[in-house]
């Protein structure tokens, strides 16, 4: 048997079927890489949120931290002005006197209420004192008042108690035992904030490992976006070729199908039967319109005589031939 000969797209056939199986691989390569970073991008987000949730959480615990602090610090400065009017009160026990701004708000105060009471004691009790003594008295006492009046709010801000300068070793005793509670204070204070410190350590850690995982699901985002950047590109230009193959076929196609088209249509002409020619019938019916008769095969006009003639003819045929019947 003779072998059949190849389509002439057979070729190009086998290469679009080759490039579009090419093409299919290609584009699920982009599609994974697309799907990789998609997730990539979800974890990132997600690790994000946690991230910005425990920072939350992270600020919550340093602002307690540090007002814990703050108040160990205020414990601590109420401790050391307390030890320093303990000391000043054990100079002044033993004979040495402080001058001026060195002396603690405390003592300033004791000493300053001390002179108040005995000036009004002098006033109230001394009947001596002339006018003028008495008014140089009550300026003075005055003056003590507004001095007074002045330290008692520095006092009560760091909330130091009163000394009674005439009792001097029970005004050590309190000041020392205040003194002892304010170290104390400060003591838990500097405690809790060290127990603060230690939860926010391991948070602090794990912040910065969620950052570090952002960070890594970020660049495989990046990157796998690249990846599928560079095949959707290399993708296009095999579409390119993929569409000048499949444009191609669809040319000789057409082509094929128009030869077919006109081979049927010469076909049918010439078995068309003269009453199917409609070119004909057309032509025909301008003669009719025109010359009032139509002629086939040479044929001519007959008149009414020559048709009597003829008819006459095949009358007087019949009747001889009739007459040798009978014989």
């Amino acid at each position: 048997m003779d072998s059949v000969e190849p389509s002439p797209d057979d070729d190009l056939k086998g290469r679009l079927h080759i490039m579009e199986s090419k093409l299919r691989r290609i584009r699920d390569q982009r599609n994974s890489h697309n799907e990789s970073a998609r997730r990539a991008a979800d974890s990132r987000n997600s690790i994000n949120e946690q991230s910005k949730a425990l920072r939350a959480e992270i600020e919550e615990k340093m602002t307690e931290q540090k007002e814990v602090r703050s108040t160990a610090k205020i414990h601590q400065a109420r401790r050391d002005e307390i030890q320093k009017h303990v000391r000043q009160i054990l100079s002044r026990k033993k004979g040495r006197r402080d001058g001026g701004p060195s002396k603690s708000v405390v003592i300033q105060l004791s000493e300053t209420i001390g002179e108040i009471e005995r000036l009004e004691n002098q006033v109230m009790t001394d009947g001596t004192l002339s006018l003028e003594k008495e008014n140089r008295l009550i300026k003075k006492l005055r003056s003590l008042i507004s001095r007074r009046d002045q330290l008692i709010p520095e006092v009560e801000k760091h909330q130091i108690i009163s000394i009674d300068i005439n009792d001097m070793d029970e005004s050590i005793k309190k000041l020392r035992a205040e003194a002892d509670n304010e170290h104390q204070l400060m003591i838990d204070a500097n405690k809790l904030g060290d127990e603060i410190w230690d939860q926010i350590k391991p948070m602090l850690e794990e912040r910065d490992f969620l950052r570090g995982e952002a960070d890594r699901m970020h660049a495989t985002f990046v990157s796998e976006r690249e990846k599928a950047d560079e095949v959707h590109s290399s993708m296009k230009e095999m579409l390119s070729k993929v569409n000048e193959i499949r444009d191609e076929l669809k040319i000789q196609r057409e082509e094929r199908d128009q030869l077919v088209i006109d081979h049927n249509e010469m076909v049918r002409m010439k078995l068309k039967t003269p009453d199917e020619d409609d070119d004909l019938a057309d032509f025909l019916s301008n003669q009719l319109l025109e010359q009032g008769s139509l002629s086939f095969g040479g044929t001519t006009h007959s008149d009414p005589q020559s048709t009597k003639k003829t008819h006459s003819k095949k009358k007087n045929a019949r009747r001889l031939g009739t007459s040798r019947g009978k014989r």
